[in-house]
């Protein structure tokens, strides 16, 4: 999976923005300031993190060698996904779904309102 796609389709999420973190090296995706995606390098690899329910994460991980522990993220809510793997596109699109849902989820009835979500 290409990183820029991932990046692409990330922002085509109602009030997704995109910002670079230098600290960590990585593009950070947020929703009304939540992150949702983050993509970088983990271990030399090409990676893109995401938010997960603990039971999904936990099944992902077991399923998918590609699938790892959130890399410097809480490891119970976040998954790690090398991009260089053999997981398919859909894969990806899904999860991200997924963790962009959580995070909305997560946000007040009138900021959900004021982005139009």
């Amino acid at each position: 999976m290409d990183k820029q796609q991932l990046l692409d389709y990330c922002l085509m999420k109602p009030g997704s923005e995109q910002d670079y973190q230098s600290d960590w090296q990585a593009d950070r995706v947020r929703v009304a300031e939540k992150m949702f995606a983050l993509i970088g390098e983990a271990y030399g690899r090409p990676v893109i993190s995401l938010k997960c329910g603990i039971e999904l994460a936990e099944q992902l991980r077991d399923r998918h060698a590609e699938i790892i522990p959130g890399y410097y993220l809480n490891k119970a809510h976040w998954n790690s996904v090398y991009l260089d793997g053999a997981l398919p596109d859909s894969q990806f699109y899904q999860l991200i779904d997924i963790s962009y849902q959580l995070v909305v989820a997560g946000l007040s009835k009138k900021k959900r309102q004021e982005l139009g979500i």
